[in-house]
């Protein structure tokens, strides 16, 4: 009979009863198949949740994100267990157009690179537990047999010629990107080394503290936010059905971050937008970086500073607009993934700009979030990434694969964007998840491939592509 030391992590901002009824059925699924399920009985959520956890020697470790949350718990209490450990993720239920009750594959995929960080290893497995082939799946790990790391096969294209990548290189060199605060508390893909990065892409970073910046919208002055105000809801007019204080707080802090882009010809801002805005500010900014990203500034949510990267990296190679997302849902039956974020997407990233809704945030219930499918048609996904290979002298890696985005309602609210993968959906996941890849990617319309191959020639940076 089998040990398995069960955890469960998750967070408030998110639907606790779903997430406690998933946890309720892996464990009643466990325990039928014959194994002594230890650890705690409660999902963890506070940093007392995980202090209190004493985890008994085990035959298997399993990861249950009951919902989202960050990875600093994972690693706390499964970083140094013999390995693997087994991620498992749940379904997303609800509502086409409702918010993302829980979050879960993101959570396992941040959970995954973190764990990968500390020189643990990661299986993975989606669905819920009455679904048979995650029974199926279960009693085999019970029997010893954990589900393969597999990834899609590895494909190769044509290179881009030097002189474009060159042309590339060139137009990144000197660019600035602003990052303001730290990567928050667990999010390991938003660490980033500044030296690194301006060696490799010939990129600088101003950093700021969160305290700079709300010292800096402090200053902004009232005739300059109702000014922002009034232009945001000439543009979208549904944000008249947000509160108007909580609105003004927002474009108060477009204002804000567009001067320094201005002062300091800022050419990418990367900023830490929770929790002290929220918390502090009482509004949600995404709504602010769409807008500055509709006039050309790079922006990213959770101070993901090589997200950034990553971004102006397409952008140099031709890319127009493009986005930083989530993989938030997986449909293997249809071969796609959602690809999502809560709300900060330029509004020429719309299915329809015209109807780009703005709303509240799906979680934090305060204003301003976009509300509304990202646009269709052929997409590059990619991303740079820190490795931990240490005979990997440029400390980076690369990853990229091809899908397209088809013609969907928005299943979530926030941005969703439908995508119909080239690879197989599954096992892009599962390559992602197992190989410790980011939780952001960058999702582009514009096939940057052959730049990207050629780029991460001369640099000599690991490039996977499926």
């Amino acid at each position: 009979m089998s040990t398995v030391a069960l955890v469960a992590l998750a967070r408030p901002t998110f639907d606790l009863t779903c997430a406690q009824a998933n946890f309720d059925s892996a464990r009643a699924l466990l325990t039928e198949l014959g194994a002594t399920v230890v650890g705690p009985t409660d999902l963890v959520m506070t940093v007392e949740d995980v202090a209190a956890v004493t985890l008994p020697d085990a035959d298997l470790h399993i990861l249950f994100m009951a919902s989202f949350s960050d990875a600093s718990p994972a690693v706390e209490l499964l970083g140094k267990v013999k390995g693997p450990v087994l991620g498992w993720s749940m379904r997303e239920p609800g509502e086409v157009g409702e918010r993302l009750k829980l979050n879960s594959m993101c959570g396992v995929n941040l959970a995954a690179h973190a764990l990968m960080n500390v020189g643990q290893s990661i299986r993975h497995i989606h669905g819920n537990a009455d679904e048979p082939q995650v029974r199926a799946a279960i009693k085999d790990a019970l029997a010893g047999k954990l589900p393969e790391a597999s990834t899609p096969k590895n494909v190769t294209g044509e290179l881009g010629s030097e002189a474009d990548a060159q042309k590339a290189f060139d137009w990144m060199k000197g660019k600035k990107i602003g990052a303001v605060g730290d990567a928050p508390i667990g999010f390991t893909p938003c660490v980033y080394d500044a030296q690194q990065i301006r060696s490799l892409f010939g990129l600088d970073i101003r950093q700021i503290t969160v305290d700079d910046a709300f010292g800096k919208i402090s200053e902004v002055k009232e005739e300059a936010r109702e000014l922002a105000y009034a232009g945001a809801l000439a543009a979208q007019p549904s944000l008249a059905s947000v509160n108007v204080d909580e609105a003004k707080k927002v474009y108060g802090v477009e204002v804000a971050l567009d001067k320094w882009r201005e002062d300091e010809l800022l050419d990418a801002i990367a900023i830490r937008c929770w929790p002290e805005f929220p918390t502090e500010m009482g509004a949600c900014i995404c709504s602010s970086l769409g807008r500055l990203a509709d006039r050309g500034t790079v922006t990213t949510c959770e101070r993901d500073v090589l997200g950034a990267v990553t971004m102006m990296m397409c952008e140099a190679l031709g890319s127009d607009e493009n986005y930083l997302v989530d993989i938030v849902d997986l449909d293997a039956s249809q071969g796609l993934v959602r690809l999502w974020h809560c709300g900060s997407a330029a509004t020429k990233l719309a299915a329809d700009p015209k109807n780009a809704t703005q709303s509240i945030h799906c979680n934090r219930k305060l204003g301003v979030a976009g509300n509304f499918p990202l646009k269709t048609g052929p997409v590059t996904l990619f991303r740079i990434d820190r490795d931990v290979d240490p005979s990997n002298s440029t400390g980076l890696r690369m990853v990229v694969s091809r899908g397209e985005s088809i013609p969907a309602p928005n299943h979530f609210q926030g941005n969703t964007a439908t995508v119909i993968t080239q690879p197989d959906a599954a096992a892009l996941v599962n390559g992602i998840v197992t190989g410790g890849y980011p939780h952001h990617l960058v999702i582009s319309w514009i096939d940057v491939r052959p730049g990207i191959r050629q780029m991460a020639k001369m640099l000599g940076i690991p490039l996977t592509e499926w």
